[in-house]
């Protein structure tokens, strides 16, 4: 990771988002904020930006709020409950390089989708599992941790009982 941003050697990304894929990333050379992120019995609130594929129907938000099949490693998965809501407009986003496709006949609304589970690739096998395959994803916020107005390669740094607030509000004291 040292050879992409500029950050001390024992700093690490705290879980993934792949190549296609662009939003918030948590990185710390803590151990226990890391265990804690990644340990899914504490389910926290991971939200996406998800521009799709094709005027998603009230249907298929339904059909993502209540779970849907996917496959992880080979196996079916039922996803949990989720968040799945329409925006009424586009959300103010940085341009993206590249753009994604861009087809005038078929619409590409944006949905928010809250999950708290973090499955490899599962917002895009969610959305496709429903028929609107994901475009564009960009994680928003983890917990209370958003990227509110920081652009592409910015960082923010935190102070851990900082940090900790936001990304464990309910936990009181440290980690």
């Amino acid at each position: 990771m040292i050879d992409i941003i500029d950050v001390p050697k024992d700093v690490y990304p705290v879980g993934r988002l792949d190549y296609d894929s662009e939003g918030l990333l948590v990185l710390t050379s803590d151990g226990s904020i890391n265990n804690r992120l990644l340990n899914p019995s504490h389910a926290h609130a991971r939200e996406y930006w998800v521009q799709v594929d094709g005027a998603i129907s009230k249907e298929a938000l339904n059909k993502l709020q209540h779970g849907v099949d996917i496959t992880i490693d080979g196996k079916k998965y039922h996803t949990r409950p989720c968040t799945a809501t329409l925006f009424a407009s586009a959300p103010e986003v940085p341009e993206r390089d590249p753009p994604i496709r861009f087809r005038k006949s078929i619409p590409a609304p944006w949905i928010k989708m809250i999950l708290t589970e973090g499955k490899n690739r599962q917002v895009r096998k969610m959305t496709a599992a429903v028929g609107f395959p994901t475009l564009r994803l960009i994680r928003f916020r983890i917990e209370g941790c958003a990227l509110n107005g920081l652009q592409p390669g910015e960082m923010r740094l935190f102070k851990k009982e900082e940090l900790c607030h936001l990304l464990f509000p309910k936990q009181k004291g440290s980690l």
